[in-house]
C-alpha cells in the first residue's frame, strides 16, 4: 500500500469541561466560531474555520465516561489531524507499515446552517495508539460531509486568521516523533531544523522541537508542559493583517499578548493552554 500525503485537516484545542469558557476566551481572541456542535460520541465543539483546515475546541460534558481522552488529558492543544479522502486505505497503509492505529471510528454531529436548513456532518478517523504519539493525538480525518463544515458564512475572523501555517510539539527527544513521522509518511518526509525536526503537512508544517527550543522561540508565552517529556505546545495562524490581529485582541481584552517583527505573540495563558502566533 502506499504511504499516505501529510495534509492538514484540523488542530484540536482540549477545554475539557469549559466550552463555555473556551469559546468565550477564543471569540476574545478574534476568531469567529461555529454554533455548538454535539458529536454522537458524546463530546461538544465549536470549530473556526479557514480556507482548507480548522481549529476545533473539543469538550466534553462534566463527569462524562464517554471521552477520557478529552476530560482525562490537561488543557491546550492536544490533537493534530491530517485529511484523507479514504480512510480504508489510510489504515490499511499504515497497518502494513507497522504504525499501530485503531481501527477506523465513524461518528457524526447534527449541524443547522445560517439559512435554518439541518443535516448530519459525518466523519470516519484513523488514529494512533496512545503509546505512539504520546505528546497528544495524532489522527486522520475523512469528511463525508464537507458542505456542512467548510462554510463561507463561518470563515471571516477578526483576527484576519486564514489558515494554520504550524503546529509545534515539545519532545526531550524530538528523533523519537521524526521516526515515527518517517513510518508514516516515508523517509524523506521530514527535515532538520534548529533544535528539533518539521514535517510539511500540506501547506503547513508540524515542528517538533526540545523544550530549549520551545521556549527560545515563544519564551514566557510557552505553556508549562508539566513534567511530560512530550506536549503539543503552540498554534501559528497564518493572518491577512498584523494590524488587524492586534487590533482583535486589543478589542477582547487579552492579557498578555506582544507584537515584534513579522508576528503577534499570544502566551499560552491567555488561550487555555496553547501559545499562539500570527504570522502575516
Amino acid at each position: 500500500m502506499p504511504l499516505p500525503m501529510p495534509t492538514l485537516d484540523h488542530v484540536v484545542i482540549n477545554v475539557r469541561d469549559q466550552i463555555d469558557a473556551g469559546a468565550d476566551t477564543f471569540r476574545c481572541l478574534g476568531f469567529t466560531l461555529t454554533p455548538r456542535g454535539y458529536h454522537t460520541l458524546g463530546s461538544m465543539n465549536h470549530l473556526a474555520m479557514f480556507g482548507t483546515d480548522y481549529l476545533e475546541l473539543i469538550a466534553a460534558p462534566p463527569g462524562d465516561t464517554r471521552r477520557p481522552d478529552v476530560l482525562g488529558t490537561p488543557f491546550g492543544l492536544n490533537g493534530l489531524v491530517f485529511g484523507t479522502e479514504d480512510s480504508a486505505s489510510v489504515h490499511a497503509a499504515l497497518t502494513e507499515a507497522g504504525v499501530p492505529c485503531g481501527v477506523p471510528l465513524e461518528f457524526s454531529r447534527p449541524v443547522t446552517l445560517d439559512d435554518g436548513t439541518t443535516g448530519d456532518a459525518t466523519f470516519r478517523t484513523v488514529t494512533l495508539t496512545p503509546s505512539v504519539a504520546p505528546a497528544g493525538r495524532v489522527y486522520f480525518c475523512h469528511h463525508f460531509t464537507r458542505h456542512l463544515v467548510w462554510r463561507d458564512e463561518w470563515r471571516h475572523h477578526a483576527n484576519g486568521a486564514i489558515a494554520v501555517a504550524r503546529a509545534v510539539i515539545a519532545s526531550r527527544d524530538p528523533s523519537v516523533t521524526r521516526l515515527v513521522f518517517a513510518q508514516m509518511f516515508g523517509a524523506d518526509a521530514t527535515r532538520e531544523i534548529p533544535g528539533g525536526c518539521s514535517l510539511a503537512v500540506g501547506m503547513s508544517r508540524f515542528d517538533v522541537l526540545t523544550h530549549e527550543a520551545l521556549v527560545n522561540q515563544f519564551g514566557e508565552a510557552a505553556p508549562e508542559g508539566d513534567g511530560r517529556a512530550d506536549f503539543m505546545a503552540a498554534l501559528t495562524f497564518r493572518t491577512r493583517s498584523l494590524d488587524a490581529a492586534c487590533a482583535a485582541l486589543e478589542a477582547g481584552g487579552v492579557a498578555g499578548f506582544w507584537q515584534e517583527e513579522g508576528r503577534v505573540v499570544v502566551p499560552a495563558s491567555s488561550a487555555f493552554g496553547c501559545a499562539l502566533e500570527f504570522c502575516g
